[in-house]
């Protein structure tokens, strides 16, 4: 059985709520796989060290930033910054499979902005993105990805 880790932070809760889902829909859907969840802001909250990964992740990041279009003015991530730690430490970003990021069609160019730059900056793929709480083909799409790229 497959270990899949999903590795998220969430400040309004959207995050959360499609973590909650998707975990649900891979246990229903796949049941060769074993969902483990990894709430980087409860780490945090709770005092807890970061640790290093033991297998391969997925990240999951929304979009907080202040300042700038996106584009030509620059941007600068606010409030997710501990998730960007937790790639970092121990070199947790070898064992990242890419990220999803979420985010507000309304916002453009900023549209999952973080998620892209993350990629950049750590070298892997944006898997996805999904708007808000995601809606459920955003589940199933996504959950499909994640559970083919454990089967590889």
């Amino acid at each position: 059985m497959a270990k899949v880790s999903l590795v998220y932070i969430s400040l309004s809760g959207n995050t959360a709520s499609f973590i909650k889902r998707l975990t649900a829909y891979l246990q229903e859907g796949h049941a060769d796989l074993e969902v483990e969840q990894v709430n980087i802001k409860d780490l945090v909250k709770e005092g807890q060290d970061f640790f290093a990964m033991d297998n391969q992740f997925v990240a999951f990041l929304p979009t907080y930033l202040e300042g700038g279009n996106g584009v030509d003015s620059g941007d600068v991530e606010i409030l997710t910054n501990d998730l960007a730690a937790f790639i970092e430490y121990e070199e947790n970003y070898k064992k990242c499979f890419g990220i999803v990021g979420s985010g507000n069609r309304n916002f453009n160019n900023q549209y999952c902005l973080t998620a892209k730059q993350y990629s950049q900056r750590f070298g892997f793929p944006l898997l996805d993105t999904f708007e808000l709480r995601g809606l459920q083909n955003d589940i199933s799409r996504v959950g499909d990805k994640i559970a083919e790229l454990y089967r590889l």
